[in-house]
């Protein structure tokens, strides 16, 4: 590559970390939905800054900054929402929605005040601050979007089943997204969260309750690897969460303990590429790229050898794994119709 090709490169690199903090404020404040709702008529700058409350000078600096990122298009001084936008940054119900990934990475950018202590010492930050956990929730409805829409489809008689009206278990729950969202999508289940991050807890009970759905809906504050349950789950699930737990071994064997006969333990995850071509992908970039967060933080992605060693560390059946078409996996156990779990101490009292 020539040093005009690099410089190039590199200038579009910046120009992508405005961009980041242009769909960030877009997303948080409304302004691309309220593009969104005004259709092809698009808005002035005096109406989207009074629709969005926001102040107008800085609304416009963003309207033209928007349409130098091509994130709006300008007819006769009205901004327009540009096209495919709203797919991509605002329908959260699509494995390509990415609006929570730019809250998220912005976000998380945040706390890397102490980036360069870390790499000098090797020592992580001690904690992330609440904004982390709750932007994080911005980030499942990816993960949320995928299981629907990409894992249900690998695993049809697991649908069956929650459409049956079967038990099911969300491991370190976050804000409780996920368990609205089948409670919603299966009425006939009923399902258990287990988080120990406080402020998750208290989102996860204050979304269930707001959703009305305390009488299906249950979630607990409680240490993973210690969890237990008289009665069993037809599905206990990780979502993007495995790689963060302390205890990765001990939270799936616990975890598989609650799982029913029949039933089956589920993680889904976004899998570091063990293949050096593979990593030189735009989908490797944000990959690798992560991971540098999650050593910040004191955790790390995995790559697929690796969830399939923690199924086998933690005496569970061998993993079967399912690559998604949107590069998240998944990997599963079942538990034989015929055999029965450990059982527990019930966390219901």
């Amino acid at each position: 590559m020539s040093v005009d090709d690099r410089f190039e490169e590199l200038a579009e690199t910046i120009g992508g970390f405005y961009r980041s903090w242009l769909i960030f404020v877009g997303v948080r404040l409304g302004l691309f939905a309220r593009l969104n709702d005004a259709g092809k008529d698009g808005l002035s700058v005096e109406e989207l800054a009074g629709a969005t409350g926001c102040a107008t000078v800085p609304v416009e600096a963003w309207v033209r900054a928007a349409f130098a990122s091509r994130l709006v298009d300008l007819h006769d001084g009205r901004a327009v929402l540009g096209p495919g936008l709203a797919e991509v940054l605002l329908d959260d119900t699509r494995p390509e929605y990415l609006g929570g990934q730019f809250v998220m990475t912005v976000v998380a950018s945040l706390d890397y005040e102490g980036l360069l202590d870390f790499f000098r010492t090797g020592r992580p930050i001690p904690e992330r601050p609440a904004r982390f956990h709750r932007a994080y929730e911005a980030l499942t409805a990816q993960d949320i979007a995928v299981f629907f829409q990409e894992g249900l489809a690998a695993m049809p008689t697991l649908t069956q089943r929650l459409a049956d009206g079967g038990r099911v278990l969300d491991v370190a729950c976050g804000g409780g997204r996920w368990l609205v969202a089948v409670a919603r999508r299966f009425p006939n289940t009923r399902l258990v969260g287990v988080e120990f991050e406080p402020d998750s807890v208290e989102r996860a009970r204050r979304l269930v309750a707001e959703s009305e759905l305390a009488g299906r809906v249950r979630i607990d504050a409680h240490e993973i690897p210690t969890m237990a349950f008289d009665q069993p789950f037809d599905l206990v699930y990780f979502q993007d969460v495995l790689h963060e737990l302390p205890e990765p071994v001990g939270s799936l064997r616990a975890a598989w303990q609650a799982v029913a006969p029949g039933g089956r333990l589920v993680v889904l995850d976004w899998c570091l590429p063990a293949d050096p071509d593979e990593a030189r992908t735009l989908h490797g970039e944000l990959l690798w790229g992560t991971n540098l967060d999650e050593l910040y933080q004191g955790t790390r992605l995995l790559a697929a050898d690796e969830f399939a060693a923690l199924f086998e560390r933690a005496d569970l059946p061998a993993a079967t794994a399912v690559e998604l078409p949107s590069g998240a996996s998944i990997f599963y156990a079942e538990r034989p119709a015929d055999s029965a779990p450990a059982g527990g101490t019930d966390l219901s009292r």
